[in-house]
């Protein structure tokens, strides 16, 4: 496989997985975007400018992420590595569950994609295999290739991704803290095991919530209940946990947004019985509990990741 193009631009949205009880399996993309660029050079160096979240933290190396990917994309179909001049705009924020690292991933197979003289060789369905080998789930990897709403699993044939259309009344709020946790640490608390009356509920919940994500809204409150991760987590992001519980209360259909400590608010309908704007509840409870966090209203990205070639 040759190459095509020496300079590409590609655009990736962060990514709420969950939902919920979707654990592992369902995901959304949103409006949040990393911008990056990447030139070809004639000679093996690698060059990393980093503005933005991450900044002077993530590698300026081969083993940046996206050079990374870059690299596994163009080996996955033969064609030539050359050294890379790689310019990243960062706006999804880092350790706070939306998805930069699956970002980054994906950012990296698109350019190799745009870089390629045959782009239908790095087809969704190898992107999505190829960002998986690098993050082990594909729930956030999903939206972020596809946009709106997704459904993700895997079998023996590697991980597979269907696209959902949200409802149009579906807008996003998220809280954003300003500490970070580290995905592997949010998922070293969660058991090995659950009861099998939570696997059941957590079942009956995920079916509705792809109702309520596309064509019932009003049943997001319900659909949004969880059973199966978000209570053991409380232990390592219980401001987090305080605050959906709270939201929830309300009558907000809050969540963690993946594995925190993000807390997604999956729509601004009245809060339950009450009348009230679920964005004046937010205010609310966040001037009761944390007034520190950030509220992002960042919409549904419906178009997912994209890369061009900018021409000489």
């Amino acid at each position: 496989m040759r190459l095509g193009s020496d300079h590409v631009r590609v655009v990736v949205p962060a990514t709420a997985a969950n939902l919920g009880p979707g654990f592992d399996s369902l995901g959304l993309a949103l409006g949040i975007h990393d911008e990056l660029e990447v030139r070809a050079l004639g000679s093996p160096d690698v060059v990393v400018e980093v503005t933005g979240e991450g900044a002077r933290e993530v590698p300026d190396d081969d083993t940046h992420l996206v050079v990374r990917a870059l690299r596994l994309a163009l080996d996955h179909v033969g064609a030539p590595q050359t050294g890379v001049h790689l310019t990243c705009t960062n706006r999804i924020p880092h350790g706070r569950g939306l998805g930069s690292s699956a970002a980054a991933a994906v950012a990296g197979i698109l350019a190799a994609r745009g870089l390629i003289a045959d782009p239908e060789a790095l087809d969704d369905a190898v992107a999505l295999r190829l960002a998986n080998e690098l993050e082990g789930h594909p729930d956030n990897a999903a939206p972020a290739l596809l946009g709106g709403a997704t459904v993700a699993w895997c079998d023996v044939d590697g991980p597979h991704a269907v696209r959902l259309e949200p409802a149009d009344v579906l807008t996003p709020v998220l809280l954003v803290p300003p500490d970070r946790l580290a995905t592997s640490h949010a998922r070293s608390v969660l058991p090995t095991r659950v009861p099998h009356g939570d696997a059941a509920f957590q079942a009956g919940r995920a079916a509705l919530l792809v109702e309520a994500l596309t064509r019932r809204p009003d049943l997001l409150l319900p659909a949004t209940e969880d059973m199966l991760h978000q209570q053991y987590r409380a232990a390592v992001m219980a401001q987090t946990l305080g605050l959906v519980g709270a939201l929830r209360e309300r009558g907000v259909a809050a969540v963690v947004s993946g594995a925190g400590p993000t807390v997604l608010v999956l729509a601004r309908a009245a809060a339950a019985g009450a009348g009230t704007d679920a964005d004046d509840v937010i205010s609310d409870v966040l001037a009761e509990a944390c007034g520190d966090w950030q509220v992002v209203s960042p919409g549904v990205d419906g178009g997912g990741a994209h890369v061009a070639r900018v021409g000489r």
